[in-house]
């Protein structure tokens, strides 16, 4: 299984980035996919997940109506889209696969997920 992400970069505030998660050496529903992030001095944060399965998200509270996550399975990929981007969502974006990972409740545990992918870097500054 491998997990490679990009689209990371320097955007202003107000702007948008669109995250890829692309998926080697499994079948498209076979993993869920979550979006992870981590600033610098903090813990890895949930922000977002997709149920491969049948399709169910979720976003953490402070992405919730700007960010959209979705998948593409003719590619075996995860987008995560990110609009109105502020300051706060800087960070290290990483994407991380689990079977029946994406359930309410325990999406955002990192535990939840066997593989990850390396990070991409985001930087929303002025």
């Amino acid at each position: 299984v491998q997990l490679q992400a990009s689209g990371g970069g320097l955007v202003l505030p107000g702007g948008s980035l669109n995250l890829s998660c692309a998926a080697a050496g499994f079948n498209y529903g076979d993993y869920d996919i979550g979006w992870f992030r981590q600033a610098s001095s903090t813990e890895r944060e949930g922000v977002s997940c997709i149920s491969r399965r049948d399709g169910t998200t979720f976003y953490t509270y402070s992405v919730k109506g700007r960010f959209t996550i979705s998948g593409d399975a003719a590619k075996n990929a995860v987008h995560l889209q990110m609009d109105s981007l502020k300051f706060e969502d800087t960070a290290v974006y990483f994407c991380a696969a689990g079977r029946r990972a994406c359930v309410r409740g325990v999406w955002v545990l990192p535990r939840n997920y066997g593989y990850w992918g390396q990070g991409t870097l985001v930087t929303v500054s002025s």
